[in-house]
């Protein structure tokens, strides 16, 4: 999630679990240890500049739930033993408030679709549950309110009352996301089905900023196929559209280092294309048709095989012309989108 959403939940927790007389500092020290995992990007900076490391490691050993509570303990103990301020007035509650701001962080990372090492240093695929966008405004605000009013109001009721609501609100809105993928997932899966793609590889995420516009993607045999879901505007069938990737030229690099990393990284969810006789692997979680966030060059083709070369990261064509005005009109299509359904009411399609 975004570092707003981060710091909020951080400070909400560690202020809701700490002495009332202490919440100014706990909401301080909550925002700060909820910020702490997402340092890690410039410690890996500083190992490498190879951007498909960049992106793959980001989320791992920072975001471990066996590495934090250990680091939550050995902050704890720290200001325990040589502080002798407020968390040796209140040992108990300071340490559940240090390690729950740490664990919490990496947990809502793992909503987002991007994925999170939660077992690192174990190597399961990154976990994605991908129920909500990386912001999300409807979650944010509660904790954001909830720490305002905690500041003003100290230790006052008011405050205790506030962060508990905050967080009991914010979480709801989690569990209602859940909710409205299982729809969604409910749906495709019937679609897909009636298209012979029961079995195919799939997710679903939410579009920017809301959990009512979703985006299913299926992998198939020659590329894969792409629907979105209105949970207030579409009824029956969901509809998909077919896109090609080079499924043979990724087959055959399948032994590039490159390849295999982002292979795991992103669960197989990728499109391949060869571009100037060079492979060019995208992402499909992250970003809409034609252009999605994460692109990588990775191989080279040479007397008709593929050898690996430094990965270089390809920008979508939107940025690279500097063109905003595409991204503001996707998005205003997108709002319009939530409320009407598409035109075309007809069979889903593979084209």
């Amino acid at each position: 999630m975004d570092s707003l959403s981060q710091i909020v939940l951080g400070g909400a927790i560690a202020a809701a679990i700490t002495p009332a007389a202490h919440r100014r500092a706990a909401l301080l020290a909550g925002a700060a240890l909820a910020t702490l995992p997402d340092l890690d990007g410039l410690l890996i900076m500083a190992f490498t500049d190879n951007p498909v490391s960049l992106m793959t490691v980001h989320r791992s050993f920072s975001h471990s739930l066996f590495v934090l509570p250990l680091l939550g303990t050995l902050i704890w103990w720290l200001y325990k033993r040589f502080g002798h301020g407020r968390v040796a007035q209140a040992p108990g509650r300071w340490w559940w408030a240090m390690v729950l701001a740490l664990v919490t962080h990496p947990l809502l990372d793992a909503f987002t679709v991007y994925g999170t090492q939660l077992w690192w240093p174990l190597t399961p695929p990154p976990t994605m549950w991908s129920s909500v966008f990386i912001i999300d405004p409807l979650y944010t605000i509660w904790l954001l309110l909830a720490c305002v009013i905690a500041w003003f109001a100290r230790a006052r009721p008011l405050a205790q009352r506030a962060l508990v609501a905050g967080l009991v609100l914010s979480t709801g809105y989690l569990g209602w996301s859940l909710i409205a993928k299982a729809q969604v997932d409910r749906v495709a899966a019937q679609s897909l089905a009636h298209m012979g793609l029961a079995d195919a590889p799939r997710f679903s995420v939410p579009m920017p900023f809301n959990t009512l516009l979703w985006r299913v993607v299926a992998m198939t045999p020659q590329g894969y196929v792409v629907g979105d879901r209105s949970l207030w505007a579409d009824h029956g069938p969901m509809q998909f559209q077919g896109y090609p990737s080079n499924v043979q030229a990724l087959r055959q690099a399948g032994e590039v280092p490159a390849v295999q990393r982002l292979d795991w990284f992103n669960h197989g969810f990728m499109r391949a294309q060869v571009v100037d006789g060079e492979l060019v692997l995208s992402d499909l979680r992250m970003g809409l048709e034609p252009d999605y966030n994460f692109n990588f060059a990775v191989a080279t083709e040479r007397d008709g095989q593929w050898q690996a070369m430094p990965p270089r990261q390809v920008q979508p064509a939107y940025r690279q012309a500097g063109n905003r005005d595409v991204l503001k009109q996707r998005l205003a299509q997108m709002w319009q989108r939530i409320w009407r359904a598409p035109a075309s009411t007809g069979a889903a399609s593979t084209q």
